[in-house]
């Protein structure tokens, strides 16, 4: 059985989306999500489904020790990375180098650095005047949004959008493609 941990910050859908994905497969379990967000609608929503959550201190995340102990502590294999704000700290890449996945909510290269998240990015492809937008799920480096790409898919830019519509759009490209991509990581074809 191979074992993730999922890092959220926020409302948690991609989270809940990713536990109900895996919650009876024989091969991959979420085991915790961890999150730098006490408030975090996250923590209920993982929680209601089984999955234990728990919260770090900026400096906890920093120094990476305590980070690592709890995940070794759930014999953690894999980490997903479900709208977190939060760049991972160089112990915790170094510990799980190239076992840690983020979904980005633009065609990378393009949209994508420090600062670009959420609806910042929609805004941003909206008024460059693209044509499509998307998802890029990647493995994480040492810069934002730059760790090699593993998985993209697109979706129109429509002339009327706002970016609560080109978001809806996106999103549901994340929910559809990123606990499949993440299956395909860890097991293989």
């Amino acid at each position: 059985m191979k074992k993730i941990a999922i890092f959220a910050s926020g409302t948690g859908t991609n989270a809940e989306n990713i536990v109900r994905y895996f919650a009876n497969d024989e091969k991959i379990k979420v085991v915790l999500v961890l999150s730098n967000n006490q408030k975090a609608g996250v923590h209920a929503r993982v929680n209601a489904l089984g999955v234990p959550s728990f919260v770090f201190t900026r400096e906890e995340f920093s120094e990476g020790t305590p980070i690592i102990d709890k995940l070794s502590e759930y014999e953690v294999d894999f980490i997903v990375l479900a709208g977190f704000m939060c760049f991972v700290s160089e112990p915790l890449q170094k510990a799980y180098s190239d076992r840690i996945v983020n979904i980005h909510p633009s065609l990378l290269p393009k949209f994508g650095g420090k600062g670009m998240y959420g609806i910042h990015v929609h805004e941003a492809v909206i008024k460059s005047g693209e044509k499509e937008s998307g998802i890029t799920i990647h493995y994480i480096n040492e810069h934002y949004d730059e760790g090699t790409i593993i998985f993209q898919a697109s979706c129109p830019v429509l002339p009327n959008d706002t970016p609560e519509d080109l978001a809806a759009r996106v999103h549901a490209l994340e929910y559809e493609y990123y606990p499949k991509v993440i299956e395909r990581e860890m097991v293989g074809d």
